[in-house]
């Protein structure tokens, strides 16, 4: 009786062991590509459509945020990748300060974010400071101490004025930027307001 029953499920067991044969021989084969391709294709472990995080000041006013229109993080990932990201400084003194580009890779709980694709720097005109610009493809940010650096071809711009280099570091607290090698500059002095009203009435 159990011999007729094994020759009876015979069939279904050779299937069953056939269709686990394929299935791990298709995992065996997808695994590599995904490695290969960077994880492309994974499932993340979760993500944030329209995310914001806020970093406050002693006094309650805003110091920073960062924004994006999606979050999302891989369980074997390190930190998560962000689409469309700005980082807003706020500057209640000066003028704020923006960094924004395609995509961000959110490191160390946001101490550290890699910005790239499309990189600018930018803030608005303020007093007698003109606007300023600063364009590259990565820009390495460090928000809680106000610095961003790269390696990177750079183009900047303030007023009427351009540089250009390979490699920038942006202190904010220090209100310095460095421009690391091959500098080129084309500089043109800012006219005061009275020489711009004199000029205007010609």
């Amino acid at each position: 009786m159990i011999k007729d029953r094994l020759v009876a499920w015979s069939p279904v067991i050779l299937l069953l062991l056939l269709a686990a044969l394929t299935w791990w021989l298709d995992y065996r084969v997808r695994v590599p590509e995904q490695q290969a391709n960077g994880g492309a294709g994974k499932d993340p472990e979760f993500y944030i459509e329209g995310f914001m995080a806020i970093r406050m000041n002693p006094d309650g006013t805003r110091r920073y945020e960062l924004t994006g229109t999606r979050l999302t993080h891989y369980a074997d990932e390190k930190g998560s990748l962000l689409a469309s990201p700005s980082l807003l400084y706020h500057d209640y003194e000066r003028a704020p300060v923006t960094v924004s580009s395609n995509t961000a890779e959110v490191e160390d709980g946001g101490d550290n974010v890699h910005f790239r694709g499309d990189v600018t720097i930018s803030r608005p005109a303020f007093g007698e400071t003109p606007e300023l610009g600063v364009a590259t493809d990565y820009m390495h940010v460090m928000p809680d101490e106000e610095i961003a650096r790269t390696d990177q071809q750079v183009t900047m711009t303030e007023g009427n004025s351009t540089v250009s280099s390979v490699g920038l570091e942006f202190d904010k607290k220090a209100r310095e930027i460095r421009l690391l090698s091959n500098v080129e500059a084309r500089y043109e002095t800012p006219r005061s307001r009275a020489a711009k009203a004199q000029a205007d009435e010609r």
